[in-house]
């Protein structure tokens, strides 16, 4: 398929995590696209609530050298900060000083997080490692004020620390401010496997990197972390961009499990179970995808807009197809949250 470029008409997010989160409304839709039945396409006015939905989460990863160097525990053996802030946002400018997606990729930085304008779920995302299907299951348990009320949080261990080891210490912040308590429970149910369309070929827009792929650039929110052809610039970042009738998504360095944790992508309809990689390919990948937005609410409404439908783009341009089975499915289980005590 040819690639096709169009010029982005001022609507860019790259998000804190690098993936979107349309919402889990439309079980029996997505099953029906799967099932290669009819699938439908949103209207140009509904664009723009599409990437608003993008909420701070879209897979995003820095490449780095894990620390193993200890974080400091407190009297019940976890976890915890040295110092740290918890505030209600009154900016409203998203920052984040690296991803906080699931992946464990990640920079050294002194044990440093200083992050602004998030709402407590994707905090609570952050800490767990939830995959953006998980964080979709998460925000149905919440209560409003977790979703929509934005937070900065500014913290430092005593110590470098790893990623993982930032998990803990945020989980111990979040219980300690927000009273939360959780449990992870994993049970046996439906799932979408991503495997290859052709046993043993990739799609024209998945490249596997090597030696002479193009070095990255640095981690960061900015409208301006993208190159002319409007990928990002720096690597394990999933970047969608949307003009006025297609969405082209698009990440560099990334495994094809990262891949199928930061499905769903923008554009593409609900999905009601996870997706997991069942492709069997090994290394780290570029790749660009581009679609025309379907609807995640009004099945029956075409955009009118040229193009293939996202499942089409990913058979097509990627290679790839999502197969439904049944697998290990784990959720994130809420059993109590408060609003954030002050500091």
């Amino acid at each position: 398929m040819k690639r096709v470029l169009h010029r982005v008409a001022a609507r860019l997010r790259v998000n804190a995590i690098g993936v979107a989160m349309p919402g889990p409304r439309l079980p029996e839709r997505v099953r029906a696209i799967i099932e290669e039945r009819a699938s439908a396409q949103i209207s140009r006015g509904r664009i723009a609530t599409l990437v608003a939905a993008c909420a701070a989460i879209c897979a995003a990863f820095v490449v780095g050298t894990l620390s193993r160097a200890q974080a400091p525990r407190d009297g019940n053996g976890k976890m915890s900060f040295e110092v740290a802030s918890v505030k209600q946002d009154k900016n409203g400018r998203p920052y984040s000083n690296f991803p906080l997606g699931p992946g464990n990729s990640y920079s050294v930085n002194g044990g440093l997080l200083s992050v602004t304008d998030m709402p407590v779920s994707l905090y609570i995302g952050f800490a767990y490692g939830l995959t953006t299907y998980q964080r979709y299951a998460l925000d149905s348990q919440l209560p409003k004020w977790a979703k929509e009320e934005r937070f900065d949080v500014q913290a430092r261990a005593a110590t470098n620390a790893s990623k993982d080891q930032m998990r803990l210490m945020m989980r111990s912040l979040l219980a300690d401010r927000f009273k939360l308590a959780a449990h992870t429970e994993t049970h046996e149910g439906p799932v979408f496997a991503l495997v290859l369309a052709k046993p043993g070929e990739v799609g024209p827009q998945l490249y596997l990197r090597s030696g002479d792929s193009a070095p990255c650039g640095s981690f960061t929110l900015s409208a301006s972390a993208r190159s002319s052809d409007g990928s990002p610039t720096a690597c394990d970042v999933f970047l969608s961009l949307v003009d006025t009738g297609h969405v082209k998504t698009s990440a560099r360095n990334v495994t094809l499990q990262m891949i199928a944790w930061a499905m769903p992508f923008p554009g593409m309809p609900a999905l009601d179970r996870p997706v997991v990689d069942e492709t069997g390919l090994t290394g780290n990948y570029d790749f660009s995808i581009e679609s025309a937005p379907e609807t995640t609410t009004a099945p029956d409404v075409k955009s009118g807009e040229p193009g293939p439908t996202f499942l089409e783009a990913l058979q097509d341009q990627l290679g790839l197809k999502l197969v439904s089975k049944t697998g290990d499915v784990g959720t994130l289980v809420i059993d109590h949250i408060e609003e954030p005590t002050p500091n």
